[in-house]
């Protein structure tokens, strides 16, 4: 499904980059701490917290009319998942910090406004892909790999330096649709058999760019 998806992105991709009116987009945003848990029972449950790290991105934006555009973006962030769990009677209490890793793909359409003559050009919109996750748990030198449903949306300005040059600066939120889970991708062993449940991930994001007008 990885595969397929990121082929259709790509394909997309090409398209875009070969139309007139394209910008191409340089990201780099901090994203703040997210807590997840899920509780089973007193012997099954699973608490712990995506810590906030750095999270670089690039994206190929076409303007589809002089005040709205398409874009096609791919986000990566590496970070740790200090998570306490637990899973059946006989199991001990675990704490564990699973390093993991979250690629976003993601299409999606912006809003521009700007007032006349303005260098400051302010845009907002929404988007809908796929988050790509991976995994690795120390304790059993396991690592697990899941594909969820993602969405987000962001508030955001371009400064304009020149007419092909400027710098984005932007917040953003991004959600994974139960993205963490006692079996799924962080493979905690026993408490996936106990916990069915998973816990949605919310990111809230800051951070600046790049963006470069391709065409007229």
């Amino acid at each position: 499904m990885k595969k397929l998806f990121v082929t259709v992105i790509l394909t997309a991709a090409t398209t875009v980059l070969l139309a007139q009116k394209t910008r191409l987009n340089a990201y780099g945003m901090y994203v703040f701490d997210d807590k997840f848990d899920s509780y089973y029972d007193p012997y099954n449950y699973y608490n712990g917290t995506l810590k906030g790290s750095f999270q670089y991105g690039l994206g190929a934006e076409f303007m589809v009319s002089p005040h709205n555009c398409v874009e096609l973006m791919w986000q990566h962030q590496s970070t740790t998942a200090p998570t306490e769990y637990i899973g059946g009677v006989a199991s001990t209490l675990k704490h564990t910090n699973f390093d993991v890793n979250i690629d976003y793909a993601l299409i999606g359409g912006d809003r521009h406004f700007a007032p006349p003559h303005s260098k400051a050009e302010g845009y907002g919109g929404i988007f809908l892909g796929m988050a790509f996750l991976g995994a690795k748990n120390p304790d059993f030198n396991t690592h697990n790999t899941a594909s969820k449903f993602a969405w987000g949306f962001r508030l955001g300005t371009n400064i304009w330096a020149n007419e092909k040059f400027g710098i984005k600066l932007q917040a953003q939120l991004l959600s994974i649709s139960q993205g963490a889970g006692g079996g799924l991708y962080f493979g905690t062993g026993g408490v996936g058999a106990g916990v069915s449940s998973y816990s949605s991930v919310y990111q809230f994001q800051l951070g600046a760019g790049l963006t470069f007008k391709l065409g007229h």
